[in-house]
């Protein structure tokens, strides 16, 4: 089979749009450890020495200091510093929100979708994760930047950056990594040749050599602008939702064109994607099939998916994709408020999705401030292989 290329970006949490991203979900996670049922859909802009939160909120809970949770989730990106162009100590922050729409409301206390819309999930056997390989190391790319500025390993980087990673695939298995991009933001006084051999050797380096691809022979574009000083949101103006190719597979399923961040899960653009990655990572990790897309739709209001697609790509071991298909449906309740319970979904679980994608990432427990203990990431479990294998007997 001939061989073909394909490419995916990731972004640090010093991304405009990223750092847009966790100040939503922020604002979410802190309003979900007071009131649970709250109805949150919350946008944001940032720009030089200036962020904006926007959006509907309803929630019983009162006291919130909003610019509060916006300059923490500013510092902790690592916007520190004047110069950099935003200091969350001291930058302008204003709030313009209202509360969600009662037509809605009144749908969604009935266990309904909070809109209409399409979502994907998927799955692949290429990588452990069962994520495509590109995301997953443009991720893993992404997230050692960050990792070598905070510990100091690289003192000159700047919170911004992105990776972007190609890979060479021999139909469609991945067998080696043909091209990686990594544009860095650096202090002023950082040379060219520290950024590349700092870059090489303690970004590029680490990740590759901890995958299972050929990568030394690899073609290496470091901060192919050469100069990357200003960045952030002093240098682009960032938006919540702007990221969602780099939030799910990197271009390697279809997107139905919701983003998640800032959005409490009745809302069925966060909380169906997620079910639906569910879903299809079960699916994978039965080998029952070697990729696995799977579509939801739903109707404002209503709660059963008004359809459930699967697409496997030719790749089934066992029975159609209509007869997995049912058997998905036999097995998973797509319904909003089943999907909230399962995953758990009411709990302030949010902020650590905002950065390095939705998908792939490992169940983990996070103490929240209030000592209790949440699970993130449920919807990357494998618990229901057994029961999906059972239904389509196998």
């Amino acid at each position: 089979m001939s061989a073909r290329l394909f490419t995916s970006e990731s972004v640090t949490g010093g991304h405009p749009d990223k750092l847009a991203d966790q100040i939503s979900d922020a604002i979410l996670d802190h309003i979900l450890a007071l009131d649970p049922r709250a109805r949150v859909a919350c946008e944001t802009l940032v720009s030089t020495d200036f962020a904006l939160v926007a959006g509907e909120i309803t929630t019983a809970a009162a006291g919130l200091d909003y610019t509060q949770v916006v300059r923490e989730t500013i510092l902790a990106a690592g916007y520190t510093r004047h110069e950099y162009g935003i200091d969350g100590r001291n930058c302008q922050v204003e709030s313009r929100i209202d509360p969600q729409s009662p037509d809605i409301g009144a749908a969604v206390d009935e266990g309904g979708a909070g809109d209409q819309g399409l979502m994907f999930g998927y799955a692949t056997d290429e990588t452990d994760e069962l994520m495509p390989a590109p995301i997953l190391l443009a991720h893993q790319l992404a997230h050692r930047l960050t990792s070598v500025r905070e510990s100091g390993s690289l003192p000159w980087l700047r919170p911004d950056g992105k990776t972007q990673v190609t890979m060479e695939y021999d139909g469609d298995r991945p067998v080696r990594v043909h091209t990686v991009v990594v544009s860095a933001q650096h202090d002023d006084a950082a040379t060219d040749r520290e950024i590349r051999e700092g870059i090489t050797e303690e970004v590029i380096a680490p990740v590759f050599s901890a995958s299972r691809f050929e990568w030394e022979g690899c073609i290496r574009h470091i901060n192919p602008s050469d100069r990357f000083v200003i960045g952030g949101p002093y240098g682009d103006v960032g938006l919540t939702g702007r990221k969602v190719i780099v939030d799910t597979y990197g271009g390697a399923a279809r997107h139905g064109g919701g983003a998640f961040s800032g959005k409490d899960s009745t809302k069925v653009d966060r909380s169906g994607a997620y079910a639906a990655r569910w879903a299809a990572r079960n699916v994978v990790a039965a080998g029952i099939a070697r990729r696995c897309e799977i579509q939801l739709a739903y109707a404002i209001g209503r709660a059963r998916p008004v359809s459930v697609a699967v697409e496997t790509f030719g790749t089934a071991a066992c029975g159609t994709d209509q007869c997995i298909a049912a058997a998905v449906q036999e097995v998973f309740d797509f319904r909003p408020a089943a999907i909230i319970d399962r995953l758990g979904l009411r709990r302030p679980v949010f902020t650590p999705t905002a950065v390095y994608g939705h998908f792939g990432r490992r169940p983990e427990c996070l103490r929240w401030k209030d000592g209790s203990a949440v699970e993130l990431f449920r919807w990357e479990k494998t618990d229901q292989v057994e029961e999906l294998r059972q239904t389509l007997g196998m």
